[in-house]
């Protein structure tokens, strides 16, 4: 069996949308963590169009992608879950598109986790965006094992 087409792409990935975005109920085991309520399930694209707008200088957190989804749908929330995995398809797609050569990709280093804590599990690592924020002149301080943006409140963008 040929098994070298079984694995899609992480391009693939971030154009799969599926049947997404949708809006669900907020009920059971959901309602425990996250209230009641309605939640904002976004596709992959719409994930990565916001990480695309964050210009240059500036960050933005997972929350404030939720919170932007959560709005344009008018939902309670944006789903963390899938907002934190299309985030990671994003960055890993950008990593394919910059790999073909194109130099306009999608900037995910400056999307944040809670906190401006670096994502290590973004392409290259902690390394690889710590050289890319400070690049962009922004300070990088570690705290334990982690890795964050100093002062990133001053850096967040307005959407």
């Amino acid at each position: 069996m040929d098994t070298t087409k079984l694995k899609k792409s992480w391009i693939e990935k971030l154009n799969n949308s599926k049947d997404l975005p949708k809006v669900i109920k907020i009920t059971g085991k959901m309602s425990q963590r996250w209230g009641v309520g309605t939640c904002a399930i976004p596709s992959p694209l719409e994930v990565d169009a916001i990480m695309k707008k964050v210009p240059k200088g500036k960050v933005i957190t997972i929350n404030d992608i939720r919170r932007i989804i959560a709005k344009k749908h008018k939902a309670t929330i944006g789903c963390p879950i899938t907002t934190g995995i299309f985030a990671w398809i994003s960055a890993n797609a950008a990593e394919e598109i910059k790999a073909q050569g194109r130099k306009n990709i999608t900037p995910y280093w400056r999307t944040l986790k809670l906190g401006g804590t670096l994502n290590e599990k973004y392409p290259g690592g902690i390394n690889c965006q710590k050289l890319l924020f400070e690049q962009e002149r922004h300070k990088i301080i570690q705290k334990g094992k982690k890795y964050f943006v100093a002062d990133y409140e001053k850096s967040l963008v307005k959407m």
